[in-house]
């Protein structure tokens, strides 16, 4: 009988396979960025060609509109407490916005996700279903559904809150999911077992377990909210964005007002992600404790 075993591989054999390997893979590595770069070089140049004027040439006046801010602001130095003092209600109201928005997301996104992860959902045949609501909510951009309310309940926060509210549970429905994967189900059989319902499973046997994920996510997702209802403000949906707006189309005059607009802005961002992640800090690690007395 035929002696079936293949000879070993000699020292030389295997360094001209790993040779070969390792060109085939630089080959192949060379022509994704040979390819990379060809696109990247066509799509600048088609996106420069319907410009209304030229890269190259506009590039080089890129803080001309810094600069005339920022002029005006140090001339009109003395207005800018009055300025705070006259924008911080429509702060408030951009605050509001993200605040209210941030709730309303963070509720149907836990809905969303409880109804979409096996183990958890009451009809394993409709997660798909509920998945694809959650992936249309977050991929449909909060501007394009705050201009479709706009259109119909008219400008104002509402259609701002509604459409960041209708991204954010998409989005949180989504990272919930993932949380509730690594959730164990073992409270909730034993819940079951006693005849509990869905939503007492869901809400003593899942949610003490996922809580401090989910606070964490809902914090980190409310930054990103007042950063979009300020955006969303352009559109015409209300708070300091409108207000920005405004100052913005006005042009020189108003440039001290935009300047004050800008750093309630900043100071408001930079407060709000330092306090959530101080607050994501302590829900997921815990109170560091100090030394023993």
């Amino acid at each position: 009988m035929a002696d079936m075993t293949a000879a070993p591989l000699s020292t030389e054999q295997i360094r001209d396979q790993y040779s070969e390997m390792v060109h085939r893979k630089r080959l192949y590595g060379g022509l994704l960025l040979v390819l990379f770069v060809a696109l990247m070089v066509a799509g600048f140049k088609t996106a420069d060609g319907r410009n209304a004027g030229s890269f190259g040439e506009g590039i080089t006046h890129v803080f001309d509109y810094p600069a005339e801010v920022l002029a005006e602001a140090s001339e009109k130095l003395s207005e800018m407490p009055a300025h705070l003092v006259h924008f911080f209600p429509a702060l408030i109201e951009t605050l509001n916005i993200a605040a209210a928005a941030t709730l309303v997301g963070v509720v149907f996104g836990t809905l969303l996700s409880l109804l979409a992860t096996h183990g958890m959902a009451p009809s394993p045949a409709l997660i798909p279903l509920f998945r694809r609501i959650s992936d249309i909510c977050r991929a449909i951009p909060e501007i394009v559904i705050a201009l479709v309310l706009i259109f119909l309940l008219g400008g104002g926060p509402v259609p701002a809150m509604i459409a960041i509210a209708i991204h954010t549970a998409g989005a949180l429905g989504k990272l919930f999911s993932e949380v509730n994967e690594n959730a164990s189900l073992k409270p909730v059989e034993g819940l079951e077992s006693v005849g509990s319902s869905w939503g007492q499973r869901m809400w003593l046997g899942v949610i003490p377990q996922v809580g401090p994920n989910y606070v964490s996510y809902a914090l980190l997702r409310f930054e990103i909210n007042i950063r979009a209802s300020a955006i969303l403000g352009f559109v015409g949906a209300g708070g300091i964005g409108y207000e920005l707006k405004n100052a913005m189309s006005w042009g020189q005059g108003r440039y001290d007002e935009a300047a004050a607009i800008f750093l309630l802005l900043f100071i408001t961002i930079v407060a709000v992600d330092q306090l959530s992640s101080l607050l994501r800090d302590r829900l997921i690690h815990g109170a560091k404790s100090g030394a023993n007395t």
